[in-house]
């Protein structure tokens, strides 16, 4: 953290300087000015958490600072430091939202008081701060991810977080599935409305898709930055303009359907990736997602490589095919869940992603030697 202290009196400058445990309470740089023309320009700079500020002094003065930095909503402490005990001076610094009002001469506890308990105080408005934003932009991806699902019909409230347009270009980004996407979409996010060009967001039912959302003749510009700012290989697939945000589910569906399909561009291929490293990747997430409908072709929209590919490294990798390994993964659980639980064998079948209860017995006694009922009575 950053503090300023703000006086025309270099004395008086130097006593808060030593007075202050400013490192104990996380102060990591201290500041000066001796007027508030130099301070506005330090405050520009530097941005600090804390500013001491004198009242009087010439040029700009201590009460023409904080009402400069209440117009620009300055997130900063301030803290008046005055020899004027002067009531019309400490209302007009309430009105812009001082942080506090010492008088000088200054003590050392009183002081220190007011430093920790300023510190503590930008602590928690920034936490609470950040708190608010999160919970502003899981809102924000909840609303794109309900309405391209088609459970809200009311994709006009996404308008809040685009910036108004009478048109608007959709484009769906799919990220390499091990490469945790998150910052490179927030930072997406924050240039777009930076810009004034549209939004990013991240699509909680795949965490891997990112619908951005940009104004008319746009996506250019944006395509340029995705280029150069991210170092991981991105898909992405381009939709028709639309005129109504009531469109997006329509567009999106296409755009999905296009990737399933394999038509898209390509950004930092994935050649540029280890091959070995990949194959770890798939095999760890076939471990994690075993009891899902997983297929060849859900691996090669998931890991950006073809299904040939995928299948004759996936064997070379763990001496089985893709469904022979699936398999040995679930019966093993079954095994499991048999021996170590009271679920009817239907319930295990289910959760296996097994519907027929019928074909998992088959299934079962093929690769263990008997059925599933007649393992449970051995083994427990």
């Amino acid at each position: 953290m950053k503090a300023l202290i703000v006086d025309d009196e270099f004395n008086v400058r130097d006593v808060l300087r030593h007075l202050g445990q400013w490192e104990q309470y996380g102060i990591t740089k201290l500041l000066e000015a001796s007027n508030g023309n130099e301070a506005k320009k330090w405050i520009e700079k530097e941005q600090p958490e804390l500013i001491f500020t004198d009242i009087k002094m010439p040029g700009m003065t201590g009460m023409e600072l904080i009402e400069w930095l209440d117009s620009i909503s300055y997130p900063g402490k301030v803290i008046f430091i005055t020899g004027y005990n002067d009531y019309s001076y400490m209302r007009k610094a309430i009105q812009h939202s001082s942080f506090d009002y010492l008088l000088k001469p200054i003590e050392y506890e009183a002081f220190n008081h007011t430093l920790k308990k300023s510190v503590q105080a930008w602590k928690d408005d920034f936490e609470h701060a950040e708190v608010l934003e999160d919970a502003k932009k899981l809102r924000r991806n909840q609303l794109a991810t309900a309405i391209c699902l088609g459970d809200r019909s009311d994709a006009d409230s996404l308008a809040e977080f685009l910036p108004e347009s009478a048109g608007y270009e959709l484009t769906l980004l799919s990220f390499y599935q091990m490469h945790n996407p998150d910052s490179y979409i927030e930072n997406l996010s924050d240039e777009l409305m930076d810009r004034r060009v549209g939004n990013a967001f991240s699509l909680q039912t795949d965490l891997n898709l990112c619908l951005v959302i940009t104004i008319c003749d746009q996506w250019l510009s944006v395509e340029e930055y995705i280029s150069r700012e991210f170092d991981l290989p991105v898909r992405l697939v381009t939709g028709e303009p639309i005129e109504s945000l009531s469109q997006i589910r329509a567009v999106f569906q296409t755009l999905e359907k296009k990737l399933e399909e394999q038509n898209f561009r390509s950004i930092h291929r994935l050649d540029e990736i280890d091959a070995a490293r990949r194959m770890e990747d798939i095999v760890s997430y076939v471990k994690t997602y075993y009891m899902e409908d997983l297929s060849l072709e859900k691996l090669s929209n998931v890991f950006f490589l073809s299904r040939e590919h995928i299948s004759r490294k996936f064997k070379q990798e763990t001496g089985m095919t893709l469904s022979k390994y699936i398999t040995e993964l679930r019966i093993c659980q079954a095994k499991s869940w048999l021996q170590e639980t009271d679920k009817s064998i239907y319930s295990i079948s289910t959760m296996l992603g097994y519907q027929d209860e019928i074909y998992f017995s088959k299934l079962f006694k093929k690769v263990v030697g008997m059925t599933p009922f007649e393992f449970r009575k051995e083994t427990t």
